[in-house]
């Protein structure tokens, strides 16, 4: 169980954008900002972990490369430059404040598995109880295509869900979520979004300069946080004290509300740090089985098996030609469950303590 300890953390994403400049070079007064923001929370009981890009922006600049590769080992020999002149950079600013950091690199593999995801969130526990601010990045040097979180927001709140987190705030160069494409006239910062069923027609500028998200990675994290009963803010990192007013609740970017109804931690990690591997296809009676009535997936209700997967890997169900309706680990093996799709008896598909129902 996640420890009472946790629900003092606010986790912080810091964009490469708002960290950097178009010539690769830090903006020492954002970090300055930034560090005093932490140093007031933490002088006031607040426990803040920093979710840091920056790294492939920041070798980038040191080796007077003026854009960012399209390359993956490009791209990890510049985060390897990078990441060390990055956490000096927080280093010096979190020191004037008397504030001890500590580098936390993760690849989602550590994630995906449950022991070390455990074993990271232990890890944070422990740093946040002494008193430190852990810098989290994900290691770009050792990630792969295959594996890797896509960008820091999705790392972000990913540590928010890992944490128990109270706030996840997503500090990049724009003001929040349009109302419309920004630009366009009478275009505005929507103040809080409540529904997030809501989420999809909203519009945010494209992705630019050196980072790997954009608007619609920040409003994915925000989702995935929203589900595990977190509220999420979307702020320009540039604007002195955006931190701690975030914090303080005041009226800056865009609040995104929590889920009425988060999920419990183990189903979180089944719905986002668990990669799926196959699929299972349904007759619409056992959907109805499994959504309406909660009960275990039976190979009576396959009609079709998708993927190579072992028991214990992740499947998504969905009727067919559908979307998914549910993530679950699987009972059986691929090759078992094709032989043993349409029968009766045949043991569970997916237990229902192992399925995780996706929003609709």
């Amino acid at each position: 169980m996640i420890g009472s300890m946790s629900r003092g953390v606010v986790v912080v994403k810091v964009g490469s954008s708002t960290l950097v400049n178009e010539r690769g070079r830090a903006r020492p007064r954002v970090f300055a900002g930034i560090a005093e923001d932490v140093a007031a929370l933490a002088g006031g009981g607040t426990r803040v972990v920093l979710v840091s890009s920056g790294a492939i922006a920041l070798g980038l600049g040191s080796l007077g490369r003026a854009a960012r590769p399209g390359r993956l080992p490009e791209l990890q020999a510049a985060s390897a430059v990078g990441q060390p002149l990055l956490q000096r950079r927080w280093e010096r600013a979190l020191h004037r404040h008397s504030i001890q950091t500590a580098q936390v690199l993760l690849t989602a593999g550590d994630v995906h598995r449950r022991d070390t995801y455990l074993n990271a969130r232990r890890t944070l526990e422990h740093l946040l109880r002494w008193g430190s601010v852990p810098v989290v990045n994900e290691n770009d040097s050792t990630a792969t295509d295959e594996i890797t979180f896509g960008d820091n927001d999705a790392l972000a709140a990913q540590v928010a869900l890992l944490l128990g987190a109270r706030l996840l705030v997503l500090l990049s160069d724009v003001e929040g979520l349009y109302d419309r494409r920004p630009g366009t006239p009478g275009a505005r910062v929507i103040a809080e979004v409540r529904d997030h069923r809501l989420l999809d027609q909203l519009e945010g500028p494209a992705r630019r300069g050196w980072g790997s998200g954009g608007i619609r990675s920040k409003v994915l994290a925000a989702e995935m946080a929203s589900a595990g009963g977190i509220q999420s803010v979307i702020a320009h990192g540039g604007r002195p004290g955006v931190l701690s007013a975030a914090v303080a609740g005041e009226p800056v970017g865009t609040r995104l509300h929590a889920s009425p109804s988060p999920l419990p931690a183990f189903k979180l990690w089944l719905r986002y740090g668990k990669p799926v591997r196959g699929r299972l296809t349904v007759d619409p009676g056992a959907r109805r089985a499994v959504e309406e009535q909660g009960t275990s997936l039976l190979p009576v209700g396959l009609t079709a098996v998708d993927g190579r997967f072992e028991a214990g890997d992740a499947v998504e169900l969905a009727e067919q030609g559908g979307p998914p309706f549910a993530v679950g680990l699987a009972g059986q093996a691929a090759g078992d469950l094709r032989r043993l799709a349409g029968a009766r008896g045949a043991g569970e598909a997916v237990h229902r303590d192992n399925l995780v129902l996706l929003w609709r």
